[in-house]
């Protein structure tokens, strides 16, 4: 078993444009002093990072290392869940998702995606030389409009999607493998990969390339109705990141999983502070000891009711409070004796 690093903190949802949140300095001073101990980068900051200049600079991503470091930080992960959306997006979405865009590649879908997978790859390199072991991702869409179809999906729709998502992810998958980094997609609605039976479909589609793993975070199980907990069980070899979100599901007489268009507030399913939902967190944390998940706990604050400064506040001491420190030993290692084959024989009657 493994102590669960942490507590960190997903960073995306915390920038902005006042002191401490304009600058890594401030943002690093800031985690730190609520008790954080990591913080995931989202890549597309570059107040934040620069990460074509930490792909070709070793010197760049050892001094950024070093500040982070300074204030008793590590990087948890980077990100690039706006990029990776952009590997993969069906045209029916081409107007919504170029606001993820550089304005020389919007307009323009084939650009975009080679810009995309170029910034990803980038990522994996940063990665590398920052001695990290996995990335967060989303893994972008190009059946999501069909997953309740009418009329019916045309036979082999879904298996000739699959083929074109691993298509486009192949290379980078190489890429990563060569860095020695674990690409993570957060199984999220919105994505082709957002359950189980979705990320096999994607596994299978590349060969089961050993780069393909999973940004664990239940909380967008709980909008699925989806058991998490029974998750871990199987997918725990393929769990290499967690990001810490609640959450929960207010079935109501007039909306369900879907949520009739309405806003987060207002929706049967939404996120919440951590603590503030329904998510059974002492359960997941004992799960991913038990099966030895090299992983760090990194709060992703999202929530239509509460602030982030109180979500942040709360959330480095709830994340501490269910780190378990995994057992070293048996508890009844005392009551045990010496073992021999003659003992083992005489036990058995042999």
């Amino acid at each position: 078993m493994k102590t669960i690093k942490g507590p960190g903190v997903f960073l995306a949802q915390f920038t902005g444009n006042e002191s401490p949140y304009d600058s890594l300095d401030g943002l690093c001073q800031w985690a730190a002093n609520l008790g954080y101990k990591g913080i995931q980068i989202p890549t597309w900051e570059p107040k934040l990072i620069d990460i074509d200049k930490a792909a070709e600079s070793q010197m760049y991503c050892d001094d950024l290392k070093g500040k982070i470091n300074a204030y008793g930080l590590e990087i948890t992960e980077l990100s690039t869940h706006l990029q990776g959306q952009l590997v993969a997006v069906n045209p029916c979405y081409d107007v919504m998702f170029d606001n993820f865009a550089p304005k020389e590649v919007k307009n323009n879908p084939k650009a975009r995606t080679e810009w995309a997978i170029n910034v990803v790859k980038n990522a994996g390199t940063a990665s590398r030389r920052l001695n990290l072991n996995s990335h967060a991702t989303f893994s972008g869409a190009l059946l999501w409009h069909t997953m309740y179809p009418w009329p019916q999906r045309p036979h082999g729709l879904v298996e000739k999607g699959f083929e074109a998502l691993a298509k486009r992810w192949m290379p980078i998958l190489n890429h990563f493998d060569e860095q020695g980094v674990d690409v993570c997609y957060e199984l999220h609605p919105g994505e082709d990969l957002h359950d189980g039976v979705t990320f096999e479909r994607f596994l299978e589609a590349t060969n089961n390339h050993n780069r393909v793993n999973i940004l664990y975070d239940p909380s967008h199980f709980v909008l699925q109705q989806l058991d998490y907990l029974a998750f871990i069980d199987f997918y725990h070899q393929h769990i290499k990141a967690f990001h810490v979100k609640d959450a929960e599901f207010n079935k109501t007489g007039k909306q369900g999983v879907y949520g009739g268009y309405s806003d987060w507030i207002d929706r049967a399913g939404r996120f919440r502070s951590l603590g503030d939902g329904q998510t059974d967190f002492k359960g997941i944390f004992s799960k991913l000891t038990q099966y030895g998940c090299d992983v760090w706990a990194v709060m992703e604050w999202e929530c239509c009711i509460k602030s982030s400064e109180q979500g942040a506040k709360e959330g480095a001491a709830f994340i501490q409070n269910h780190i378990i420190e995994a057992a070293k030993r048996s508890f009844d290692d005392f009551s045990g004796g010496d073992v021999n084959e003659d003992n083992l024989d005489n036990i058995l009657g042999l």
